[in-house]
């Protein structure tokens, strides 16, 4: 069936259907990944977004049980050069078009993607549409440009209710806007005791889980929308160590004083390169978001810059100067993407060491 790609400067693209036969309406980003379309299908920080693929070939290795960053997609579109429809490989149990259409997801493949792409860095992200409707292009271009914006986003991604991973190590309250599940494993490997809460968690309810550290996960939009968040890191700032990721990083600055803006095109995939200041290592990071920490912002705060992004420069990593709590833009537990951060979860870990044995001697004394 034919389906057709709009977006709100007018550029059409007509290309063939897949997944569900719907109309969606988000904002059109892409994604620079060779592999790793489930991840990406499935992490939260794309919900509103309709994504585009810049590697060609699309669904070859089909959908697997393991793979998934959440319990369902939250994306609301899905663009690729070429659909693949028979997958191939022996960990996979459906296709992409079956999940795409499971949860309503339209699916567009036969789009110039590369032409596609090239336009959103030049004229920078925009809203489309993805439809099957043979209304005139000037009647849907009306209809785009005058429907919102989602702004609830971390609203609809996070958890509802309090849930608990046992483990006998550190207790981590993780703070859900949106959380990977690559998150949740790599605390569980260390064996932490990881109790995740809803977005709209109080100071006051995080201290009832007398938790050894505190970590800010991923999510969706802009950390503008989410001020109940700013207030809550206020308040547990300095009583326990913290950790922000993504969102977490940016609401972590908000929180310290800073400000953050929205890129251009934002950073879209698994090969990302960032400098950490400290030792002059760089990293090859995964990352997905639209906004960024101001980096001029910084400079009558207490937070320090760790780490930038080669690319274009911008912030990429924090530090209090005071307390102990830092953030990272980027993604250290990958999924899609390489490992190189993974040891910033045991930094994470060593905080929460440092914090604990000085309760200790404090009690002792």
């Amino acid at each position: 069936m034919r389906a057709r790609l709009i977006l709100e400067d007018g550029t059409e693209c007509v290309g063939t259907a897949f997944g569900k036969v719907t109309e969606s309406i988000g904002e059109v980003v892409f994604n620079t990944g060779l592999t790793g379309y489930q991840e990406v299908l499935s992490d939260p920080s794309y919900c509103g977004q309709i994504v585009t693929m810049t590697y060609p070939l699309i669904g070859n290795y089909g959908i697997n049980r393991d793979d998934f960053e959440a319990v369902r997609p939250y994306i609301h579109g899905f663009v690729v050069r070429e659909h693949c429809d028979t997958p191939s490989n022996w960990r996979s149990t459906n296709s992409l078009d079956e999940l795409l259409q499971d949860y309503g997801i339209p699916g567009i493949a036969g789009v110039d993607t590369r032409m596609l792409t090239r336009k959103l860095r030049y004229h920078g992200t925009m809203k489309g549409m993805i439809t099957s409707s043979d209304a005139p292009l000037a009647e849907l271009v009306a209809a785009l440009r005058s429907a919102p914006m989602m702004t609830d986003q971390v609203a609809r991604v996070s958890t509802k209710n309090l849930y608990n991973c046992p483990g006998t190590g550190h207790r981590v309250v993780l703070v859900d806007f949106g959380a990977k599940h690559g998150i949740l494993r790599e605390l569980t490997k260390r064996d932490c005791d990881v109790v995740v809460v809803p977005h709209d968690v109080t100071a006051e309810e995080i201290s009832r889980l007398q938790p050894d550290g505190i970590l800010l996960s991923n999510g969706p939009g802009d950390p503008k929308d989410v001020q109940h968040a700013t207030q809550m890191i206020r308040e547990v700032l300095g009583k326990y160590p913290i950790f922000g990721i993504c969102l977490g990083h940016q609401l972590f600055a908000l929180a310290g004083g800073a400000d953050t803006t929205k890129l251009k095109f934002g950073h879209w995939g698994g090969n990302h390169p960032v400098k950490e200041i400290a030792t002059g290592r760089t990293y090859i990071t995964s990352q997905n978001h639209s906004y960024a920490v101001t980096a001029d912002s910084l400079a009558n705060t207490e937070l320090i810059i760790t780490h930038t992004a080669l690319n274009d420069g911008t912030v990429e990593g924090l530090r209090h100067t005071e307390h102990p709590a830092f953030s990272v833009q980027y993604h250290p537990e990958a999924a899609p993407g390489p490992y190189d951060s993974s040891y910033l979860f045991d930094q994470f870990l060593s905080m929460m060491d440092t914090a604990k044995e000085g309760r200790l001697h404090a009690k002792i004394r």
